[in-house]
């Protein structure tokens, strides 16, 4: 089972992983390496399908790749088969240098951030079963194994003897506990077939793979589980009496690998940990940003610190992802930045080990306010003014980014999101939002989590309890404008990923001034969060691929 993070588009590189992790799986003795869904050209190549090109491209590269595996291991990759106008999402098994068979994905998911009806037509063609160690398996991919009465059952009728589904599952928190129930009712279908599950690993624009492959028994046990977020080789042995090609199978049998000789056996020889909830969520963000920013050829970041719980956090997650030697933090004091917040963003970067400058706002803030004196004469000073001073921050870190080749990360949650407590020009100008699919009570948790996992106060004790401040007047707080956030996370939860309306969250026991202010600054900032960054998503319903609402709506 071979766990790989692939790049979208990379047809060479993601072909040289496959032949550099089959040579690995060889020297494993195995006669089946397994690799996740579209493997070829990376998942989800999205509109690079509608290039006649590419998809021929990535099928020359599938039957260049077949050419070398001539060893005693065979190969299962994903790729994109066809031509455009009917391409299909497709698995080949590669031996003997060449080709040996196809299929082609039968269920297409449309639904959240899967939109594959629009790129990819479903496979009709008869199925059949390959011969492998004297197993007769069948093959599936992804949604194929998620479907009630699909591919899965019908496999096990036919006369299979052990079930493999390759996938590009995408990661939300406690996603795999969703995986084994799902496999467990394919189990159950199949009159109890072991199954084998390759999961994809990997950061691709706003979506995680975090792996996670397992192996179940007929018993819906897991006898073997791959890494959290890792790529990994997993041996699985699979044993079982000599039998003929065709022996109890009505659909055909294609013989890949000779018999083992051996009593019917599942075994692996690793089950990885489950990892810690907050483990979990902080790792898929690491993963997320790292290939982000290598994936897109850089290897430096910078961000804003204010010494706030946000850009902290961000701060010490992208040092995990990247190295603390290439993060750069950038401190931009402003008349309003209190000295705590100063001193506690200095003493986290040098916890932390990060290169961290300070570049005071005052001078440009001052200048600003003289240019705009003339047009805002007569009028009270308010957001505007607030909002001039994040843009100006803006600014120096696009400036920083344009001189030293850094990528900008932008450090607002989804909270803040949500109700678009954010400047747009200003906190949002970036190129990728590392947090901003995590509730500000999660923030919290990651943060005091990290430490336990450091075993020190990498972050300090200071930034994880002070009042959250955007500090853009004296003595301003977040819970000025919003109500506290013990309040507010589950309202946002309950009408982002619940989709509930008005009278259902009253209902819920949520006040109901409450929920219509915050139901109309959730609906009011969507033209926001369409000009933000792309982020890392990790939970059910993140802002952009998953919910798509209309910013015109005259709906409430």
């Amino acid at each position: 089972m071979c766990q790989v993070n692939t790049k979208v588009g990379d047809l060479e590189g993601n072909a040289a992983k496959i032949r550099e992790w089959l040579d690995r799986a060889e020297q494993e003795d195995a006669d089946l390496a397994v690799f996740p869904e579209l493997t070829i050209p990376g998942y989800p190549p999205e509109d690079l399908l509608l290039k006649p090109q590419f998809v021929a491209d990535n099928v020359e590269t599938l039957h260049q790749l077949a050419s070398t595996v001539t060893g005693t291991c065979a190969a299962v990759v994903g790729f994109a088969d066809g031509a455009p106008g009917t391409v299909y999402n497709a698995l080949a098994v590669l031996a003997d240098g060449e080709v040996k068979a196809t299929y082609h994905k039968r269920a297409l998911p449309n639904y959240g951030l899967f939109d594959e009806e629009r790129v990819f037509t479903a496979g009709t063609e008869p199925m059949q079963l390959h011969q492998i160690g004297g197993v007769n398996v069948g093959m599936s991919i992804c949604e194929d194994g998620w479907v009630d009465g699909g591919a899965v059952p019908q496999l096990a009728a036919g006369g299979a003897e052990m079930i493999i589904n390759i996938n590009a599952s995408p990661y939300y928190r406690r996603k795999h506990h969703v995986r084994h129930a799902e496999m467990h009712d394919r189990i159950r279908e199949s009159g109890g077939l072991p199954l084998v599950y390759v999961n994809l690993v990997g950061g691709q624009d706003e979506i995680v793979f975090d792996g996670s492959s397992f192996v179940l028994d007929s018993s819906c046990e897991v006898i073997g589980r791959a890494a959290h977020c890792e790529e990994e080789l997993l041996v699985l042995d699979v044993a079982s009496e000599p039998s003929e090609v065709d022996a109890g199978a009505r659909f055909p049998v294609i013989p890949i690998s000779s018999a083992t000789g051996r009593d019917q056996v599942v075994v692996t020889a690793r089950v990885a940990p489950e990892p810690h909830e907050l483990d979990e969520l902080h790792d898929a963000l690491v993963l997320a940003t790292r290939d982000y920013v290598h994936k897109n050829g850089f290897t430096d970041i910078c961000l804003g610190l204010s010494g706030g719980i946000d850009s902290t956090l961000t701060a010490a997650i992208a040092a995990d992802a990247l190295g603390a030697e290439n993060v750069h933090c950038v401190l931009m004091p402003s008349r309003y930045s209190s000295d705590h917040s100063v001193s506690d963003a200095e003493d986290f970067a040098e916890r932390l080990g990060v290169s961290h400058r300070t570049i005071p706002i005052e001078p440009g803030h001052a200048a600003f306010l003289e240019m705009f004196k003339d047009s805002f004469s007569g009028r009270d000073e308010g957001l505007t003014e607030e909002n001039v001073q994040s843009r100006i921050r803006g600014v120096i870190l696009m400036g920083l980014s344009n001189k030293f080749g850094w990528l900008v990360l932008t450090t607002g949650n989804k909270s803040e999101a949500a109700v678009g407590y954010s400047t747009l020009y200003g906190d949002t100008a970036g190129a990728y939002a590392v947090i901003k699919d995590v509730y500000k009570l999660d923030v919290y948790r990651l943060s005091s989590r990290y430490n336990e996992r450091a075993g020190r106060e990498v972050i300090p004790e200071s930034v994880i309890t002070k009042p959250p401040s955007a500090e853009l007047r004296p003595d301003q707080r977040d819970d000025q404008s919003l109500p506290p956030y013990e309040q507010l996370d589950p309202l946002l939860e309950a009408y982002i990923e619940g989709d509930r309306t008005m009278s259902e969250l009253v209902d819920m026991g949520f006040p109901e001034e409450t929920v219509r202010r915050i139901i109309r600054l959730v609906d009011i900032s969507e033209f926001k969060r369409r000009q933000t960054p792309v982020g890392a998503r990790v939970t059910k319903k993140a802002f952009g691929r998953d919910r798509r609402l209309p910013i015109t709506n005259g709906y409430v």
